[in-house]
């Protein structure tokens, strides 16, 4: 398991990246995404929705809160990136799938 230390530093470069890529494509689909205290919540208008990325120190994990689901992601070192075990998904393509739901287009981050 990674230390705590390493899992504060992927984990803000994690979420800084993932920021970055919302705002990119937030205008274009429609989506206000906001990195705050160390957590990313992106809001959507219509449908109303609130989806929460956020680290978990205790577990070293990112847990991210969507469509009534929580999904856990653990670092994978031979990847370069957090990753939900059940999908195999990084943490942008898992994101960008679940907008594309919330959103019912496409959305590549």
């Amino acid at each position: 398991m990674i230390d705590e230390h390493d899992f504060q530093i992927k984990a803000d470069e994690a979420l800084e990246e993932l920021d970055q890529a919302l705002g990119a494509a937030a205008d274009e689909h429609g989506f206000e995404p906001d990195f705050q205290a160390g957590a990313l919540t992106i809001e959507f208008d219509d449908p109303p929705a609130k989806f929460v990325v956020s680290p978990n120190s205790a577990v070293r994990q990112i847990w991210v809160s969507a469509l009534a689901t929580s999904y856990k992601l653990d670092w994978d070192a031979g990847r370069g990136a957090f990753v939900h075990g059940e999908t195999g998904r990084t943490l942008k393509e898992l994101i960008g799938d679940l907008i594309g739901k919330q959103i019912g287009e496409p959305v590549q981050l």
